[in-house]
């Protein structure tokens, strides 16, 4: 019999697909649009493995299905180009990032396009690329070029504000802007300088520059994200972290907080994603006041959700990294202060955060007067409390507060219980007998009258940090005059990077583009050094794809108007906070200024779960050059060591391949069972030093690309986790086969019917129909593979070779597995691609049921079964029942004492 040839049918009609452009997105407005898209992916230098595609293959089922359902698919892909690793390893070979990045690239495209994805090739982009990273420097232009109008809670243009500042000053202003704002008039603004009213523009631009506690990794060379950073390392190479101040970029995505919390209402996302950004964002609604400092003209700002507890204030706690410490603090203490400050600086956010059992800190040896009851209360350090949250000090109640209490305790400080067990207020003065809502009311009006407090919503996420003291990544275009920044002119965009001697930051500890030959302007100024970050170019390039060659505007406002934003976004979790909320932050500034018609780019989102690596071990007999089967290692003292699963075949280890991967092993013993050596086996992470990874390419070769797309999804629900276990993918192989095997004959010739399809066949392929819409629909792609396989079993049971069913049957099997499914369509005499042949239309009439076969007991014993129309009489039944010859053998001639028939369930027969 002639078999399935999956190699060359898959490349025959990968490069139909490429020479065709059968999935390149039109322009075409009058169509129904739908834009399915993956995350962006990083190439990384060691390929795909099998579990990268997952997302990609549920993505490309989508849009397949779509396109065949009449949509304008839009389903492009890219790659996000800048970034660290091309960087490290450019300055350990001194070879060019753009050299490694390109070589990545092209082995992404290759393995990509050997999976046979549905891309719109024509809109790749690179975030390297300067015809794209130029549209990067001018909405960063943008973002410098405008404030944010807390009256109309939107961004603006500076000139807006500049107007204002001419007319009235800024007294009547209400923008999100820096604290150290001064009031000035209308006529100082006039009598201002340029660079003194460009001073004061920066301390209201979207985009500024300013002093900030940033985290530094001196072995890198580079500030780094707190996302960057896990317990005081680099995520990357594992160098240790230092927090210090540098002047940075920012974005004032604090300004944004509200919109940003309240736009996730409306987005069809995972909940766990949406609950982190809601943490990340960190809404409070509370109080603010002020401490007086004892002897001293300076005051303690605190932020407190909890104003009802204030007279359980029994000391103050500053972050190490106050302003105020350094100003505050005795000469007493001083040493113990500074030796405490330099320890606590370079432990991370997130450690401070999670670390609630260790408890250090020291007093400044400067007292607070309490403003509601005027005593003296001591103020501390201690690195529990943040510098960028709130204020960077608090009020401590610890009675009230685990860290507060633990702090309290640790160091023997007072606590003052103001809480009882019924939520009512004690020891609390006017306070006292109040419901702690009611005590938060009193409180605040006593504030305000006093004119010590306020009430405030707080947001615990802070501006973003986005300059990078590295060179893979997109220059700044900004230039210094006098230590003030400026833009560069549009038509100088984009400014590319330059050529360096060297990846490093100079001897002196300038960033990398410092080493450029004259980085200045024609005028001679000096051009910014540090680069973006990594997350600048995925924060837009949603929206580039929808124009992808555009040489005049980022988008096409029409285009942008016509595909909106990605209709279906898959990828992981591990963006929530970084990625997701900085996209979302910019489509809202873009939204605001007029340059896109929606402030939300991803409407439903999909999380994809891991594939996990299934490894295998080999078990060594201590002390010798000798290897155990699995079963029989009991029996000894072993070693277990994981051995190449791509050497593994259902368990059972390739003796020979073993010797090669392994020469020192080659004289070898092994020790068998029934003459296989049987591997041990277990669920892991998949990674090169396990050495469970399986390279697509691989199984690609062994089984073909429909193989591989069907088990993914066979797998289980796409958002789960699951292990890679390739015992299991033959079973999806052979059921490519046997639906190969519908269209031919016993001697392998292509062979189908014109008859009237059966009511059988009918009902078989309306049942799949029905599943594969609805699971597409609600991607659950792992029971359609399950509704494929019984419906080809029941078409191979009645031997159907119908053309008109398997036609259809082709269709709805065609997103999943495309390759095998466009070689049948060209077989059954179609011209073009199946993805362009419609998708069929589900008739419920053909999955009506209007029979029932009955299981037949006699006396409670099942002895055959019978097949009746689901309108037959009873005692129609009964009558048939009572004349069939197997019933009639058991009933004997004896008397009939009841018939029970229930309807679409038994007949039993008693006698």
């Amino acid at each position: 019999m002639s078999e399935y040839q999956f190699r060359e049918t898959e490349k025959k009609w990968q490069t139909y697909w490429e020479e065709n452009k059968v999935f390149k997105a039109a322009d075409d407005f009058s169509k129904p649009k739908y834009y399915t898209l993956d995350m962006f992916p990083y190439p990384s230098g060691a390929g795909l493995h099998v579990g990268h595609p997952l997302g990609y293959i549920a993505s490309d089922i989508v849009a397949r299905y779509k396109k065949q359902q009449g949509f304008n698919v839009l389903h492009p892909m890219g790659f996000d180009s800048f970034g660290l690793p091309a960087e490290q390893y450019a300055i350990q070979t001194g070879q060019h990032p753009a050299v490694t990045t390109e070589q990545n690239i092209i082995r992404y495209i290759e393995q990509l396009k050997n999976i046979g994805f549905a891309y719109d090739w024509d809109r790749e982009v690179r975030t390297s690329d300067p015809s794209f990273y130029k549209w990067t420097q001018w909405i960063f232009m943008q973002l410098f070029n405008s404030w944010y109008d807390l009256v109309d809670d939107k961004a603006r243009h500076i000139l807006v504000l500049e107007e204002h500042f001419e007319k009235t000053g800024n007294q009547l202003v209400k923008a999100a802007c820096d604290e150290d704002v001064e009031s000035f008039s209308a006529e100082d603004w006039f009598n201002f300088s340029d660079e003194k009213k460009q001073e004061i523009l920066l301390k209201y631009r979207i985009a500024y520059l300013s002093e900030a506690v940033v985290n530094w990794c001196p072995a890198l060379g580079t500030v780094l994200s707190n996302d960057e950073v896990k317990d005081g390392f680099s995520e990357r190479g594992g160098h240790p972290v230092e927090r210090k101040k540098m002047m940075q970029w920012s974005m004032r995505i604090s300004a944004f907080a509200d919109r940003l919390l309240r736009g996730l209402e409306d987005l069809d996302w995972p909940e766990p994603v949406k609950e982190m950004q809601r943490n990340w964002i960190g809404k409070s609604v509370g109080a603010q006041l002020a401490f007086q400092l004892e002897d001293s003209d300076e005051k303690i700002e605190v932020f407190t959700t909890r104003i009802d507890t204030i007279y359980g204030v029994t000391f103050m706690v500053l972050a190490p990294e106050h302003d105020l410490v350094e100003k505050i603090t005795t000469d007493d203490q001083r040493k113990e202060v500074e030796e405490y400050v330099n320890v606590a600086k370079n432990r991370s956010e997130r450690e401070r955060m999670t670390e609630v059992k260790r408890v250090s800190g020291a007093f400044t040896g400067a007292y607070a007067i309490h403003p509601f009851t005027n005593e003296k209360i001591p103020v501390w350090i201690g690195d529990y409390v943040l510098a960028g949250y709130g204020t960077g000090a608090v009020m401590a109640v610890p009675s009230d507060d685990d860290r507060d209490k633990a702090f309290a305790e640790h160091f023997e400080l007072p606590i003052v219980e103001v809480v009882d067990e019924h939520d009512k207020i004690i020891n609390s003065d006017f306070l006292t007998g109040l419901s702690i809502k009611d005590a938060q009311m009193k409180a605040i009006d006593y504030m305000r009258d006093k004119g010590i407090g306020y009430a405030k919503i707080n947001y615990r996420m802070r501006d973003a940090i986005f300059s990078r003291q590295r060179y893979w990544g997109e220059p700044v275009p900004v230039y210094f005059k006098n230590g003030i920044p400026y833009l560069l002119e549009e038509d100088q965009l984009p400014l590319e990077l330059p050529e360096v001697d060297k990846y490093l930051p100079t001897e002196d500890g300038e960033p990398p583009l410092a080493r450029a030959n004259n980085w200045k302007t024609e005028d001679g100024f000096e051009l910014e050094k540090s680069t973006m970050p990594g997350w600048a170019g995925s924060s837009w390039y949603m929206f580039r794809y929808m124009d992808a060659n555009n040489k005049d505007h980022f988008v096409d406002e029409n285009k942008q108007k016509y595909w909106q934003n990605v209709d279906l976004y898959i990828g992981g979790s591990e963006h929530a906070t970084g990625h997701l909320l900085y996209s979302r932050f910019w489509t809202k500034f873009l939204y605001d200024l007029g340059f896109l018609s929606v402030d939300e780019p991803f409407q439903k989102m999909i999380n994809q779960g891991m594939i996990q690596g299934r490894s295998n071990f080999i078990y060594r007999v201590e002390g010798e050059n000798k290897f155990v089967s699995h079963g029989l290692k009991d029996q000894y003292k072993t070693q277990a060591l994981h051995v190449d699963v791509n050497i593994v075949d259902n368990d059972v280890l390739d003796i020979e391949a073993f010797k090669k991967w392994r020469p020192e092993n080659e004289n070898a013993e092994f020790i068998l069972e029934d003459g296989k050596y049987i591997c041990g086996a277990e669920v892991e992470k998949m990674s090169k030093s396990k050495y469970n990874v399986v390279n697509p390419d691989d199984v690609i070769e062994k089984y073909g690309a429909d193989t591989l797309r069907l088990y993914e999804m066979f797998l289980g629900p796409l958002e789960q986790f699951k292990p890679w276990n390739t015992n299991g993918i033959d079973g999806t192989h052979k059921f490519l086969k046997k639906f190969w095997r519908l269209f031919h004959d016993a001697e392998g010739n292509f062979k189908v019917n014109n008859a009237e399809p059966s009511k059988q066949e009918l009902k078989a392929l309306h049942q799949a129909i029905q599943k594969a819409e609805y699971d597409i629909e609600n991607f659950s792609f792992n029971t359609s593979v399950s509704t494929f396989m019984i419906c080809v079993n029941t078409l191979t049971d009645l031997k159907s070779n119908n053309r008109a069913v398997l036609s259809d049957l082709v269709r709805i099997i065609a997103p999943y597995a495309p390759h095998i499914c466009e070689e049948l369509w060209h077989l059954l005499g179609n011209e073009g691609s199946v993805s362009e042949a419609g998708w069929p239309q589900f008739n419920p009439d053909f999955v009506k049921e209007d029979e029932h076969t009955y299981p037949v007991s006699v006396n409670g014993k099942h002895r055959d079964n019978m097949t009746f129309a689901l309108e037959t009489p009873k005692e129609e039944i009964e009558k048939a029942v009572l004349e069939n010859p197997k019933v009639q053998k058991w009933i004997d001639g004896k008397p009939i004492k009841k018939m029970i028939i229930v309807p679409k369930k038994i007949v039993n027969v008693v006698v």
